[in-house]
């Protein structure tokens, strides 16, 4: 039961109170980009989420039974970033291939994903931060990408709400999408506390 209290933690967390995109700022490229529409923003959300946990589940065992039993921990960058940019061309192959419409739609950001600091940034910390086993690291891989779906979907919300509104010229387009960027990142911060006494 412990376990699963401290696996129920470790996704909420990912989710919420931890959102790489809200709270650390990562992956603003695709944020700022594909959450013009819902399709668009979903679709980005449901790759990134299959690219975190697939790349998680890969680079776990690489980095401890390869790179660190061999010494080849200062590798683990390169190595990170070779496997995921695989994993994203597998995608967008099969996306391609199986939903055209989706992929003529995510366009260039597709193959961002492969330099999306996001992807990159959980598997490593994965390993480096928190130090998690296989099982906690696919979690908070999981919880990471749900995390930036779910960042996604409510700013792409937001952004169809502000094309329709009136608004002063000077603070059309980016600025105006900067501005409720960082509200959507202040209203994260108040579930810091709500993790903290889940099981309380």
């Amino acid at each position: 039961m412990d376990t699963f209290k401290s696996l129920v933690v470790i996704l909420m967390s990912s989710v919420l109170v931890n959102n790489y995109v809200l709270s650390r700022f990562l992956g603003i490229c695709p944020f700022l980009g594909v959450s013009k529409k819902l399709n668009q923003a979903t679709g980005m959300g449901i790759a990134v989420i299959f690219v975190m946990v697939v790349a998680t589940a890969v680079t776990w065992p690489i980095q401890h039974y390869v790179l660190d039993a061999f010494g080849l921990g200062y590798m683990q960058t390169i190595v990170f970033i070779l496997i995921i940019a695989a994993l994203v061309q597998f995608i967008e192959m099969a996306l391609k291939k199986m939903i055209p419409s989706l992929h003529k739609s995510l366009g260039v950001y597709l193959p961002l994903i492969t330099t999306n600091c996001a992807v990159l940034g959980v598997t490593i910390d994965n390993i480096a931060e928190h130090n998690f086993n296989f099982v906690e690291s696919l979690v908070n891989s999981l919880g990471c990408g749900l995390g930036f779906l779910l960042a996604m979907v409510l700013f792409s919300g937001i952004r169809s709400k502000i094309v329709e509104s009136e608004i002063p010229e000077s603070f059309k387009g980016l600025p105006a999408t900067l501005i409720a960027a960082s509200f959507i990142s202040l209203a994260f911060f108040g579930f810091a506390g709500i993790v903290d006494n889940l099981f309380a």
